[in-house]
């Protein structure tokens, strides 16, 4: 184990987290999220705190690197089998904003139900009754079909809000149906797309789910419905998605995760009315900034502390990682 370690993280962190990961080491924050700086920043680091892609050639090239850990939990931002080959541990926090996401998305789903975003354009250029007329054509959320594509920790969290919080109907489509709490109806993929009122995706992005919310599947969906992505931008193709916002066939779609990110001045979601944009911030607030960041906090001590840490996404890396960093 290194005697100062360097801590690199790829983004500013909570004060209170920065403040007890530079007790553990030597912190450095990298100047821009960008994959350059994090490639030319993290020269000797021996613990990098992910929350930008992290370069395959990173831990290939640190020899002194013990893991990588994730202020989350999706793991696409961590070449997971470079670090397994490498002998580097790959951890993650999970659940800690999952509330947090789960908020966002009710809340940006009632933004685009009472057609919030085209009051707010019309009653700024045309006046009071320009943006009331949008009146009548809103909806509530409250009694409404709430379908949940993926159900792990937000998922869960959502179904609570929706079916306590509004008196939903909750629908799922997962890879665990038999792990679905009382009250969630395990569906097939047809059948969610079709019953939801309100689709969110909620899924990790892997092989089979990249591209499923295709044009095909969102031709099936209920007209009028709400779809919400807080899973990732390649989930969905976004040109079918814009044709249908165009066509009317969707009564407006909450996005947060993006294809190309940071999203491109001239994308045509930013020209459509009946979205809500968010720069991938679905699941940060100063409350999850702090739970995630304690987590790394703790997760980083146990591996300095020669210990196995919380969440390791690749247990199987062990062996060599032990044999990299011998316990004294």
């Amino acid at each position: 184990m290194p005697d100062t370690p360097l801590i690199f993280s790829t983004h500013s962190l909570h004060p209170e987290v920065s403040r007890d990961l530079a007790k553990m080491g030597t912190l450095k924050i990298a100047s821009a999220p960008t994959p350059a700086a994090i490639l030319e920043e993290s020269v000797g680091a021996n613990i990098i705190v992910v929350r930008a892609p992290i370069p395959a050639e990173i831990i290939t090239r640190e020899a002194g690197l013990m893991a990588t850990v994730r202020h989350g939990a999706g793991m696409d931002m961590i070449p997971v089998d470079v670090c397994t080959q490498a002998g580097v541990l790959a951890t993650n926090v999970r659940g800690a904003n999952a509330v947090t996401v789960a908020e966002h998305a009710i809340w940006s789903a009632m933004s685009l139900l009472r057609k919030n975003p085209m009051v707010t354009k019309d009653m700024a250029s045309g006046g009071w009754e320009h943006g009331r007329r949008h009146a009548n054509s809103g909806r509530e959320i409250s009694g409404r079909t709430l379908g949940i594509l993926g159900f792990g920790n937000i998922g869960a969290t959502l179904a609570g809000m929706g079916k306590n919080g509004f008196g939903m109907t909750v629908i799922s489509h997962t890879r665990s149906p038999d792990k679905l709490p009382r009250g969630v109806a395990a569906v097939s993929l047809p059948d969610l797309l079709a019953q939801s009122d309100v689709l969110v995706l909620s899924c990790p992005l892997t092989d089979e789910t990249r591209g499923l919310i295709d044009a095909k599947a969102i031709g099936a969906m209920k007209p009028g419905a709400i779809l919400v992505n807080v899973s990732r931008g390649a989930v969905v193709d976004e040109t079918a998605l814009i044709d249908a916002l165009q066509a009317g066939h969707l009564g407006g779609a909450a996005v947060d995760v993006f294809t190309t990110q940071p999203l491109p001045d001239d994308h045509p979601f930013l020209q459509q009315d009946n979205v809500v944009l968010t720069p991938h911030m679905a699941g940060i607030t100063e409350e999850s900034m702090l739970r995630l960041g304690r987590k790394v906090v703790e997760i980083t001590g146990q591996i300095l502390n020669g210990d196995t840490p919380d969440n390791l996404v690749n247990p199987e890396v062990l062996p060599a990682y032990q044999a990299r960093f011998p316990a004294p």
